[in-house]
């Protein structure tokens, strides 16, 4: 039988690929990146509010230390799903969602660092294959000359690395968060699911008010389509959040790994672009990557 964090793993990576085709098309439709990521947390925002309300009229007890890992992963989020949008826009997206996918190994060495949580040999080696696969899928051209001054110079590089950084910093301190709620999974999920909203919705909010007046209003008139990154938004964190729970972040993020196997297909469905061997070799090694995470959790 499946475990239930495998289930929410991948059914977080159907969300997260569907919010991300979404916005990479909000994104070149006149919202800034700072729109477009607000888009994703306040579309989403009061339909959790609502359950919350709903389902929990009084809060389960929560740990000292649950504020400041639900405020700096709501942040760190914000950081790093901005920088994602901002790769929309560059000329070498391909290479900087490439270096993005090395948020898998950061996620190992943020979780070791603040809560202490590492991984067996076995899962890191596994780890390691499921990169390696990514690599190969992703094929990132060329960003020019210059050796390491000039990647650390080209801008998807450090949008790239930066977003992954922060994503594992969000995903481990999520993962905090919900270990300090007293209740069961599925509780814990949603009440962290909620206040990381209020801080996203309020801190990001708050910024476009001062930096980027007009912009709440492009969002708002964007409804039909900022809409469904919202729902798609909301099924993904909760998923997430669900899987953080009960497994180790670095683990779960590396089973999320398969989203680049599924954006692949869609390719393939949609756009009736050919498989090469190339890609065949990565799909296999992130398929024998999760096989062993699997067997080895």
């Amino acid at each position: 039988m499946m475990e239930s964090w495998i289930f929410f793993a991948l059914a977080a990576t159907v969300f997260q690929t569907a919010r991300f085709m979404l916005q990479k098309v909000l994104a070149t439709t006149g919202l800034s990146a700072g729109g477009a990521t607000f888009s994703r947390f306040v579309y989403a925002a009061p339909i959790v509010w609502g359950g919350v309300l709903i389902f929990l009229p009084d809060l389960p007890e929560m740990g000292s230390d649950f504020w400041p890992f639900a405020i700096s992963g709501g942040i760190s989020q914000i950081l790093a799903t901005v920088c994602v949008v901002l790769l929309f826009q560059t000329r070498n997206f391909a290479v900087g969602i490439t270096l993005k996918k090395t948020e898998v190994l950061l996620t190992v060495l943020v979780g070791i660092i603040i809560l202490g949580e590492g991984v067996s040999w076995a899962g890191f080696g596994a780890m390691v294959i499921g990169v390696f696969g990514v690599l190969l899928l992703s094929d990132p051209p060329q960003v020019g000359q210059g050796g390491l001054r000039g990647l650390i110079k080209n801008r998807a590089v450090v949008l790239g690395l930066t977003s992954g950084i922060f994503f594992g910093i969000s995903a481990v301190t999520y993962r905090g968060a919900t270990l300090e709620i007293a209740a069961d999974p599925a509780i814990r999920a949603l009440v962290t699911l909620a206040c990381v909203l209020a801080v996203q919705v309020l801190t990001l909010g708050l910024w476009l008010l001062i930096r980027e007046p007009g912009e709440i209003g492009r969002v708002g008139r964007a409804w039909t389509r900022a809409g469904w990154i919202g729902l798609t938004s909301l099924g993904g964190s909760f998923c997430w959040f669900m899987a953080f729970t009960l497994e180790n972040a670095g683990i779960v993020f590396a089973l999320g790994q398969v989203e680049v196997i599924l954006s692949l297909f869609a390719s393939v469905l949609i756009f009736h672009e050919k498989v090469t061997p190339r890609e065949m070799i990565g799909i296999a090694l992130i398929t024998l990557s999760v096989v062993v995470l699997i067997a080895v959790t």
